[in-house]
């Protein structure tokens, strides 16, 4: 459960911001859309290699530099 302490003469804007930027630090919603279907596990292997291999190019070209 989230709780924003609204403080004296805070804009409502403002407690707003910032219980999204913790509701968005949960990863609740990433969790959501990941659950939202089913993915099986060889699937889900070749993203992460793809994943890891595009992190891996972007690490080495910006060492280049």
């Amino acid at each position: 459960m989230l709780f924003v302490q609204i403080k004296d003469n805070e804009p409502l804007d403002k407690a707003i911001k910032r219980f999204k930027k913790k509701f968005e630090r949960t990863g609740v919603l990433k969790e959501v859309r990941r659950r939202s279907y089913f993915e099986k596990k060889s699937v889900n292997r070749r993203n992460e290699i793809i994943h890891a291999t595009y992190v891996q190019n972007m690490k080495d070209t910006n060492s280049e530099k």
